[in-house]
């Protein structure tokens, strides 16, 4: 897979961004290159959660 393809989308992560209280950081910085691999796993989990909760309904 290409490094530019995205399999979330910006809306989803800046929405689990602003949750996790991580999302200025991307806004000061400029973009996700800064934020940790831990935030990042985070951010997946949480989007997982969210597909997992989604898909039972």
């Amino acid at each position: 897979m290409s490094k530019n393809k995205s399999l979330m989308s910006e809306n989803l992560k800046e929405e689990i961004a602003k949750e996790l209280g991580v999302y200025d950081t991307v806004k000061q910085e400029g973009g996700w290159g800064n934020v940790s691999s831990k935030t990042c796993g985070n951010i997946v989990t949480k989007a997982i959660e969210i597909a997992n909760r989604s898909v039972e309904r």
